[in-house]
């Protein structure tokens, strides 16, 4: 029987439970699929300690690729012994085998490992509807993006550069300097020891810059704002700091006219059409060479509780996965 990573209660890692799991048969509209890789994301640990909030017990795990086993009725756009990649609900890619709807999933074009595509599906996603759709960057300008040195960082400023774009970037260490200044960031500032957003004036020579893309949270917020030229936006997507503190409007927001927003991926991909014209863009600048994915680390699927406590100590370089 396949064996699958389960939570029966909200907490630290240790709550990461393998066990085996009676999978079944696809219904007529869904896949059944044997993972070769899963991703792994900062949001999986929101959904463990509970600050994204699931039915318990329950799996865990937004992405994966594999080879498809069986197919339901239904399904005409894939076969069985097609090679896949998936993201979105319903959760549970810490999985060896996993049916999902036919919704989520996507042909892995030649040339692409399911490797490189299980943590593309996220990551890479993620990137093409921050900068493509909730803020769309053109070439010529300058933004900030946290966290540079982190999965998406090092995604976004390849794809910011590939359309002509700059990309100032802050990491928390100063052992993270380097790995984002090769992922292309012109500038990139340490946030634990400099004050960023006089940085960030410094640099654009008190203009400030039109978008600023915040997944780290608590620490980073307010000094985002700071960092924002009138009419500017905050593209709030993540809390690996910790939760945000209340914003005060007519303090924060009124005195440039800002725009604040809080994007997810299921509001930007949510319909099959939508998901294949992002996972087109993305794989063509992969097989293009304009994006360039380096897989960090690779954890067993028994390494679960692992893999989290270096994901939360911040000791994960890049892209990571989970292989069965």
């Amino acid at each position: 029987m396949p064996k699958s990573i389960i939570i029966k209660k909200n907490g630290g890692p240790e709550v990461l439970e393998l066990q085996e799991t009676n999978i079944g048969s696809p219904g007529p509209n869904e896949i059944k699929v044997k993972n070769t890789a899963i991703g792994l994301n900062y949001i999986d640990t929101y959904h463990r300690s509970g600050l994204y909030s699931l039915p318990l017990p329950s799996g865990i795990g937004l992405e994966g690729a594999g080879k498809i086993l069986d197919v339901g009725s239904n399904v005409v756009e894939f076969n069985k012994g097609d090679n896949i990649a998936y993201a979105g609900m319903p959760i549970g890619a810490y999985s060896e085998e996993k049916i999902i709807p036919k919704s989520i999933a996507v042909k892995i074009p030649d040339g692409i490992s399911s490797k490189v595509a299980a943590c593309l599906m996220t990551k890479g996603l993620t990137t093409h509807y921050l900068l493509c759709k909730t803020y769309k960057l053109k070439a010529n300008e300058t933004v900030l993006f946290h966290a540079a040195a982190g999965g998406v960082g090092q995604i976004f400023a390849q794809w910011a550069n590939s359309i002509g774009a700059k990309v100032i970037g802050t990491v928390g260490s100063d052992n993270k300097i380097e790995i984002a200044k090769k992922n292309g960031y012109e500038h990139v500032i340490n946030y634990t020891k400099d004050n960023f957003s006089e940085k960030v004036l410094e640099i654009t020579n008190g203009k400030g810059v039109p978008a600023v893309f915040d997944g780290v949270g608590k620490k980073t917020f307010h000094g985002s704002l700071k960092c924002l030229m009138p009419r500017g936006v905050l593209v709030s997507f993540g809390n690996a700091s910790g939760p945000l503190d209340l914003v005060n409007v007519p303090k924060e927001i009124q005195p440039k006219s800002l725009y604040l927003t809080r994007p997810t991926m299921g509001h930007y991909f949510s319909n099959r059409k939508e998901l294949q014209e992002g996972a087109d863009v993305m794989f063509e600048k992969i097989k293009f060479g304009m994006i360039k994915v380096r897989i960090f680390k690779e954890f067993k699927l028994h390494e679960a509780q692992k893999a989290h406590k270096e994901l939360e100590a911040r000791n994960l370089l890049g892209p990571c996965v989970l292989v069965p």
